[in-house]
């Protein structure tokens, strides 16, 4: 006869339950097995007789178990009676459930819990300690009271619980009770649960858990640290939770992770993970090496599944996992680089900055003639095209999915005031965008024009609207883009050192070996122009002092200069 025994806690795939027990029995571990009243009479017959004329197998009074409710202590509390009583041998009580999977040899357990006859191992923590908890409530579970079920009744559970908080209503804690908390999976040794059991106030306490609520994570946990002398604080079966407190399944394909993490038990198995089933449920020879649990071996890969579940992948959109504005694992994917007003002042500009960064450089995205992609092209990447009307569908989808699908390349594209300005504020958000504007280049094209003075002062004042309120908010409190601004006179004065600032960050070249400079358009006139702007009513700020007379001319090879760029 085993020093350990086996009490089983079964709801659902029987047929897998019945096959666990005779592996627990098959090593001498006796087994107490509760079937929740749910389960149809026919099928706990059928799951009886599968089982018949098995020495070590014993059935307990069922209850009817639902989570959050006292079912699920009441059916451990009659299945360790029935343990205790039928097996006066058994010195270690496992609490296990029907979908709980052994994954080394049973004699190894029997052996670890035998080498520790006065240890008991649950896992039992005050609220205050505990990071786990899911749902709002931590020391109220104890202080209030919870007649309704949290899932089938959850309208009544959440009006009662707020009516309660508005009385200022407290439940009394039965005295010399501190509430803990823990996995509701223990081993306890005889003792302790004999304790637990029999003690004389166990009315009173039943009583009191009865309308707490999740009371299988606390009844035990709460009650042994009043009886027990030697309590480790963790439990022996491997159970990982996702961020809403939901247990993981595992499946087949974690095998290999099941292996690495040396626990004695796992739960929750898939009933039809029949590779893991076959693996586990073996002669010693096949099972893992001896070795002290160590669930913490695999903490780091449910931790990453989790921050990749509640996350995502930065820049990622999905149907499955929409974030909402502010909570995105990041705006884009990879970093990207805006250019405004460099296309009206440079001739060539994008061929140009191709050649000299290596980028993919794109003409502007957001005109309302459409995108015009880098080459001219009509469809790039995940099948994105240049068609205005359904690229306006959705602008900023159309942004971030550019990024993303084109990650590992640099994308550089042109904007301006006559573009869709939808996609401004995601712009000003994103740590991933760097952001250069010349403010009032605008006008440039406006001065070339051949339309009539009429038009161009009253798009100009479009223009300058347009941009004042894009400029205002590239300079509020809540962008995090790189973003640099320069007048178009302070830019045309000296434009080589911005030129070089820009492509510094882009990082593709040294600044110190830029050989080429693209060739500024011819700007004579354009003083005169602004002027003529003003004296017709319209003034054009956003260009700063831009002299009235001739421009210099860009040197076509930058100028040496001692200067420090970080």
């Amino acid at each position: 006869m085993s020093t350990a025994g086996v009490v089983m806690l079964v709801h659902t795939a029987l047929e897998r339950a019945a096959q666990v027990v005779r592996h627990w029995t098959a090593a001498g571990c006796p087994v107490v097995l509760h079937v929740d009243r749910k389960v149809r009479q026919e099928a706990f017959d059928r799951f009886c007789r599968s089982l018949d004329g098995n020495p070590l197998v014993r059935f307990s009074a069922r209850h009817r178990c639902e989570w959050g409710t006292w079912g699920i202590v009441a059916a451990s509390q009659a299945a360790s009676e029935v343990m205790l009583a039928e097996f006066p041998d058994v010195r270690h009580v496992y609490l296990a459930s029907g979908s709980c999977l052994p994954l080394r040899p049973v004699q190894e357990l029997v052996g670890y819990l035998a080498a520790r006859p006065d240890t008991d191992f649950i896992e039992s923590a005050t609220t205050a300690d505990v990071p786990w908890i899911v749902g709002g409530l931590s020391h109220e579970r104890f202080t209030l009271r919870f007649p309704f079920s949290w899932k089938k009744h959850r309208y009544l559970f959440d009006r009662y619980v707020n009516l309660q908080r508005k009385l200022r209503f407290k439940r009394r804690i039965p005295p010399g009770l501190v509430p803990h908390m823990g996995s509701q999976w223990w081993c306890l040794t005889r003792k302790t649960l004999t304790a637990i059991l029999q003690d004389p106030d166990r009315p009173v306490y039943d009583a009191y858990f009865r309308k707490v609520w999740i009371p299988d994570e606390s009844y035990f946990q709460t009650l042994a640290r009043r009886y027990s002398s030697n309590i480790e604080s963790r439990s022996l079966t491997l159970s990982k939770f996702d961020f809403q407190g939901k247990p993981h399944i595992f499946y087949d394909d974690h095998l290999q992770l099941l292996r690495r993490s040396d626990c004695f038990v796992a739960r929750k198995i898939w009933p039809h993970a029949d590779r893991l089933y076959q693996a586990f449920l073996t002669d010693s020879a096949g099972a893992m090496k001896r070795t002290e649990p160590n669930p913490g071996k695999i903490d780091r890969i449910f931790a990453k599944a989790v921050e990749r579940r509640t996350r995502g992948r930065p820049g990622l959109y999905m149907q499955s996992r929409f974030p909402g504005q502010g909570s995105e694992n990041g705006i884009t994917s990879s970093p990207y680089s805006v250019f405004q007003g460099f296309t009206e002042l440079f001739e060539d500009f994008e061929p140009w900055l191709a050649r000299t960064t290596g980028a993919r450089v794109h003409g502007h995205l957001f005109a309302p003639e459409g995108a015009e992609f880098a080459q001219a092209q009509s469809l790039v990447n995940g099948c994105l095209n240049s068609n205005a009307k359904a690229r306006d569908c959705n602008p900023e989808s159309f942004l971030t999915s550019l990024i993303w699908n084109t990650r590992g390349e640099r994308q550089c594209f042109q904007f301006g005031p006559r573009d869709n300005q939808a996609v401004n504020w995601l712009l000003a958000r994103d740590t991933n965008a760097q952001i250069s504007v010349i403010s009032g280049a605008w006008a440039v094209p406006l001065f070339k024009s051949s339309r009539s003075f009429a038009e161009l002062r009253q798009e100009a004042a479009r223009l300058q609207q347009i941009e004042a309120e894009q400029l205002k908010i590239l300079r509020s409190q809540w962008t995090k883009a790189r973003v640099r601004i320069w007048s178009m006179a302070d830019f045309a004065e000296a434009p080589m050192e911005p030129l070089q600032i820009v492509l510094g960050e882009i990082g593709a070249i040294s600044v110190r070996h830029l050989s080429e400079a693209p060739r500024m358009t011819d700007l004579e006139g354009f003083g005169q122009f602004l002027q003529t702007l003003k004296n017709k009513g319209m003034h054009p700020y956003l260009m700063g002092d831009f002299p009235a007379g001739p421009m210099p001319v860009s040197p076509s090879t930058p100028q040496r200069k001692p200067y420090l760029v970080r």
